[in-house]
């Protein structure tokens, strides 16, 4: 006899519980109860639903599931920072990273099992990509996180980056899903101001995002503005072009009025030259933007080698002084491979 594996309850709406308790002979009032606990409060398991009859928890457990993650590793760096090795229902696992600093904790969360987009700079990338991450996978992410940051900074979540593991873009449906549950009243209530996607630059996806009137931010992993050098580190670029993704980025400027980062790492033999810099600050000029230099993390291979101090300096120095708005940022958690584009779940 085949068993039929239960559904996981989160994947039924408001609507579809409450057909579900008057299909029971229960009052409709009960799902309410039911979704508080299961996002709200992010309920692991249908016993933790005090207020429920030990009757209708059984009925819960004889129909449903609630496919949690479980963090089966966590690392912490010297810096604070807190890596997650998160197991899924089915035994696959994703890495996801509190990254605390002065005045902010931030989630980076994943929304992919590894990548299809092979950025030859990517940790995640050397991973196939098994499977896009649900709406609750995403959600209960960021529940780890939060739970954390109160643990061991006494502080609370404040910002939430999709820069783990994974291209958003290519997983929307969920990841819109999930940032609705999480910037929802019923959910954890976060403002969608404090939310930053970030892509690859996945054109039609880009605008797609526009005309849905998202109110997150949109950050770009850029990394060079000369088509062949870019073409050369990021295959995306070969069907998604600078010109393209420019004309995109005018589209979202048109209907959000947002401005976007983008993300740009320099590096030694590669993009570290003026030529480079002054093709950046061109396509800087398209709208309203920032720039975030990064410092590069190595991936054992030494393909890559972060450019000089020297180098990166000049970047920054070029656009602020053309207005652009350019900052150095120095990676966190490096010592347990948390840090940008390290992520490949080495455990």
């Amino acid at each position: 006899m085949v068993t039929l594996e239960k559904r996981d309850i989160r994947k039924l709406s408001l609507q579809e519980l409450k057909d579900f308790f008057v299909a029971q002979g229960d009052k409709a009032f009960r799902a309410q109860q039911v979704y508080e606990w299961i996002w709200k409060k992010s309920a692991k398991d249908f016993d933790q639903m005090t207020n429920l009859s030990l009757a209708t928890r059984q009925i819960l457990k004889d129909n449903f599931a609630i496919n949690h993650i479980h963090v089966d590793n966590m690392q912490r760096s010297e810096d604070g920072t807190i890596k997650n090795a998160v197991k899924l229902y089915d035994g696959l696992v994703v890495e996801s990273v509190l990254i605390p600093t002065k005045d902010r904790i931030t989630a980076c969360v994943s929304s992919q099992v590894g990548c299809s987009l092979d950025c030859k700079f990517c940790a995640t990338a050397r991973l196939k990509r098994m499977r896009n991450l649900s709406p609750d996978e995403i959600y209960d992410q960021v529940v780890a996180i939060r739970q954390q940051a109160e643990l061991f900074f006494n502080r609370p979540l404040t910002n939430i980056v999709f820069m783990g593991m994974g291209e958003p873009l290519l997983n929307y449906t969920n990841v819109i899903e999930a940032i609705d549950k999480i910037t929802s009243p019923e959910g954890l209530n976060m403002a969608s101001k404090r939310i930053t996607l970030s892509t690859v630059g996945i054109t039609k996806m880009i605008r797609k995002m526009a005309d849905d009137g998202v109110k997150f931010n949109l950050a770009v992993s850029l990394h060079d503005a000369i088509n062949k050098t870019r073409s050369s580190i990021m295959p995306i670029n070969e069907t998604n072009s600078l010109e393209e993704l420019a004309d995109a980025l005018k589209y979202w400027y048109q209907k959000t009025k947002r401005r976007v980062t983008y993300e740009y790492v320099v590096w030694k033999g590669i993009n570290d030259s003026e030529e480079h810099a002054c093709a950046l600050l061109k396509f800087c000029k398209h709208i309203p933007c920032k720039v975030n230099l990064i410092e590069y993390n190595p991936i054992d291979d030494g393909e890559f080698q972060q450019a000089s101090d020297d180098a990166i300096n000049m970047y920054q120095r070029l656009l602020t002084d053309n207005g652009i708005v350019a900052r150095i940022r120095k990676s966190r958690g490096k010592d347990i491979d948390a840090a940008c584009g390290q992520l490949a779940n080495k455990q």
